[in-house]
């Protein structure tokens, strides 16, 4: 019994998707966990993530906050080799990663108690 073509673009859709989050998670811990942040180290530490994502299949992704994420992976990828300070670098991409967060939280929550439509029946 064999898997369907759908079962097999799910597979490898999901897998792309792990392979991103893992390499936005492995550069976030090095900024954030590195007691000498260098670019040197920053571009090793991308050729090391680039083996594990290069493995994978780029997929093409059609989701909002999955494009983002894409972006900010060939976002932190474009940062090296570049003459920019690393601590430019950091908070540029720190800012990127917080504002792919909130926008995936802003989707998460939400407070209906302070929304006044609801309960305008009410009256």
């Amino acid at each position: 019994m064999t898997a369907s073509k759908k079962a097999i673009e799910n597979a490898n859709r999901l897998r792309y998707i792990r392979a991103l989050e893992r390499f936005k998670k492995s550069i976030l811990s090095y900024l954030l966990n590195s007691d000498a942040l260098d670019n040197e180290k920053y571009n090793k530490k991308i050729d090391n993530a680039l083996k594990l994502l290069n493995r994978v299949e780029e997929v093409q992704l059609y989701k909002g906050e999955l494009q983002d994420l894409q972006q900010l992976v060939k976002k932190m990828i474009g940062y090296k080799d570049s003459d920019e300070d690393i601590d430019n670098i950091k908070e540029e991409l720190l800012y990127s990663i917080n504002q792919l967060e909130k926008s995936k939280n802003a989707k998460r929550y939400k407070k209906d108690k302070h929304s006044h439509s609801k309960y305008e029946e009410w009256e």
